[in-house]
This record gives structure tokens, C-alpha cells and sequence, in this order.
């Protein structure tokens, strides 16, 4: 999971073990370099147990430090996350980062259909509980669809929007 500001204590405290680790402490640590296109990447990760009596925080067996480096056309940023993890030692840096890519290509995928699909960021309903309402309803529709095997969504959308027959098959509200 990974740690933001709005859990003040939690955050401070991972970032002053990063930032100002104990004498005796080592970090395990990997590294994952890619291209994408023109887009040079480079992620590190740094791993600790040593928090693991000090936190208040149920099931946490180890804590990280990010850092994601990316180049492309001249330019470079630069951006680190902390996070939590109830995965033991036993699951190392390596798999660790490959565990929050992993997450963050999911959550991206996701996020990108319900902006670009759906609109989501320009929508106008902002009251109550309507918002989260139609968050649920977007991800239904998603979830759906992916289940369907649809790769493409907008085209999945389009394909069956005209079908009212297909639309109640996907629901389950009619045999095939």
C-alpha cells in the first residue's frame, strides 16, 4: 500500500528511516531499468523490517522506498513513494518492485478508461453521494466488459450500446 502525507506518523516515520537510517542499518535493495520509446526509466527500490515493532499498523512486515527516475527528450523527474507491505522477508526487493509495477499498471489502466472513456474528470456531478455512485457504476461497466474479454473498452462500448440484447446478455439478465 502505499503511504501518503494524510497518514502523517506512518509517513514520517518511513521517511525518517530513509532519510536518516540507524547505524547498523541495511536496506535491500533492486533496481529495474526500461525504454519506452524515446522515455528512458529507472526504478529503485529500498526494503526495511526494521520498523516492523515500532509502527501501529496491523500485518505490516515491511516498508519501501520508490524512486522512480524517468528521461525523455532532455528532461528529467524525479519521484519517490514510501509504502507498506504485509509481505515477509521472503518476498525481496526484486519481486517487491516488480509487485508495485505491477499495481500502478493496474491502477493507470483503470484510471486512464474512466478520464479518457468515460469523461470522468470532466464530469459535472460533484454532490452527495452521486459521485462515488457513478465511480461504481463506471467500474461495473469495466469489469464487465474486461470479463467479456474486451480489450479495448471505448470500442467495447460502442459495440454493444447499439444491442440492447447484448447489454442484458453481459448483465446476465438474459440466456445467450
Amino acid at each position: 500500500m502505499i503511504v501518503k502525507k494524510n497518514q502523517p506518523r506512518l509517513y514520517e516515520a518511513i521517511t525518517l528511516l530513509f532519510s536518516e537510517p540507524p547505524f547498523d542499518e541495511t536496506f535491500a535493495t533492486a533496481e529495474q531499468r526500461s525504454r519506452h520509446g524515446g522515455r528512458l526509466e529507472m526504478r529503485r527500490v529500498w526494503v526495511s523490517s526494521a520498523l516492523n515493532e515500532y509502527l501501529d499498523w496491523p500485518g505490516v512486515h515491511q516498508v519501501c522506498k520508490v524512486e522512480r527516475v524517468t528521461q525523455q527528450k532532455g528532461k528529467v523527474s524525479r519521484e519517490v513513494r514510501y509504502a507498506i507491505t504485509s509481505l515477509g522477508k521472503q518476498v525481496g526487493p526484486v519481486e517487491l518492485l516488480q509487485h508495485i509495477r505491477g499495481h500502478w499498471g493496474i491502477e493507470n489502466r483503470l484510471h486512464y478508461v474512466r478520464d479518457v472513456t468515460f469523461g470522468e474528470d470532466a464530469s459535472q456531478v460533484r454532490t452527495g453521494s452521486a459521485p462515488e455512485v457513478m465511480a461504481a457504476l463506471r467500474n461495473a461497466v469495466i469489469g464487465v466488459l474486461r470479463n467479456e474479454g474486451a480489450t479495448n473498452i471505448a470500442a467495447a462500448i460502442r459495440e454493444n450500446g447499439w444491442k440492447q440484447d447484448n447489454v442484458f446478455r453481459l448483465l446476465g439478465l438474459v440466456k445467450a
